[in-house]
C-alpha cells in the first residue's frame, strides 16, 4: 500500500498539476493538506476518475483536509476532538479497508505564527489534542499512519539554513517538544525508518528564492504506529514536483507498507 502526504496548497488553483502526479505516482491512499475549499467545491469527479474515494473536511478559502483511497473507507471523523469550539478543518481520519486495513490521518497542523499572538498558544493546544486523541488510537493497536503538514522542524538538521527560522513558531523549543511528546507515544517517523539523507526537505517558500537556492525545511511526516512501522517497506520524498508547473510550495512524501 502506497500512502502519500501532500499540502496542496489550494486543490483547485492546481488541480492540474495534483492530478498530472496522482496519476503518475498512483498512491493506493492520498492525504491532502490545504484544500482551501468548502467540501461542495473540492472537484471530487476528477479524483473519482481516476478511481479514488473521496472524504472531505472543508474550510472556505483556507485550511482544509482530504483523504482519497483506492480502497473502500469506513469510520470516518472529520475534526480533532477535544475542543467543540475549534472552528478550522484542519484534521479527517478514516479506515482504510484493505486485505490489510490501515487507518490512516491526513492533518494540517497550526502554523503559530506570529509567535507573540493568540496563535502560538492554538498552536500547541492543537498538538496536545493531537497527543490525546493519538493516544486513544494506540490502544486499538491497528496499523495507524498520521501524515499531514505538521508545521515544525524537529532538528537543525531538517532545515537548509536553521538560524534563518529561530523566531518562527515552527522551530521554537515548545514546538519542537510536541512533536517529541507525540513520537514518544510510540510512533516512528518514516523518514527515520527509510534512512533518507540529510536535506530530505518538503516544503521550500515561494520567496526569497528559497528553491532556487534549496533553502528548504522537513515539516511534512508520515508517523506510523509499531503494527504499520512493522509493514514498513520504503519512503520517498518527490522533489521534482516542486518544479512542476504552478507547484505547490510543499512536496508530496509517499510511504509504501507491505499489503
Amino acid at each position: 500500500m502506497r500512502i502519500a502526504t501532500w499540502n496542496v496548497n489550494s486543490v483547485n488553483a492546481r488541480l492540474p498539476t495534483v492530478l498530472e502526479w496522482l496519476e503518475a505516482a498512483k498512491p493506493d491512499v492520498a492525504c491532502f493538506q490545504e484544500i482551501k475549499c468548502v467540501d461542495e467545491k473540492f472537484p471530487r469527479e476528477a479524483f473519482e476518475a481516476l478511481g479514488y474515494n473521496v472524504e472531505t473536511h472543508g474550510q472556505k478559502s483556507y485550511n482544509g483536509v482530504a483523504l482519497l483511497s483506492k480502497y473502500p473507507v469506513s469510520d470516518v471523523r472529520r475534526g480533532l476532538p477535544g475542543d467543540d469550539t475549534d472552528e478550522q478543518a484542519r484534521y479527517i481520519e478514516a479506515l482504510i479497508e484493505a486485505a490489510r486495513p490501515v487507518r490512516v490521518a491526513s492533518i494540517y497542523l497550526p502554523n503559530g505564527n506570529p509567535v507573540g499572538t493568540e496563535k502560538f498558544p492554538y498552536k500547541l493546544a492543537w498538538f496536545e489534542r493531537l497527543r490525546l486523541h493519538a493516544e486513544g488510537l494506540l490502544k486499538l493497536e491497528e496499523s495507524l499512519a498520521l501524515c499531514g503538514d505538521y508545521n515544525v522542524i524537529p532538528m537543525p538538521e531538517d532545515a537548509k539554513n536553521p538560524a534563518a527560522w529561530t523566531g518562527d513558531a515552527l522551530f521554537q523549543p515548545e514546538s519542537r517538544a510536541a512533536f517529541r511528546a507525540l513520537k514518544w507515544l510510540g510512533l516512528s517517523d518514516s523518514h527515520e525508518l527509510g534512512k533518507e539523507p540529510a536535506g530530505t526537505f518538503t516544503f521550500w517558500d515561494y520567496q526569497a528564492g528559497a528553491w532556487q537556492r534549496d533553502h528548504g525545511i522537513r515539516i511534512d511526516f508520515a508517523l506510523l504506529s509499531p503494527m504499520a512501522a512493522d509493514r514498513f517497506r520504503a519512503i520517498e520524498t518527490h522533489r521534482d514536483a516542486r518544479d512542476m508547473e504552478k507547484p505547490s510550495d510543499h512536496v508530496p512524501v509517499v510511504v509504501e507498507l507491505e499489503d
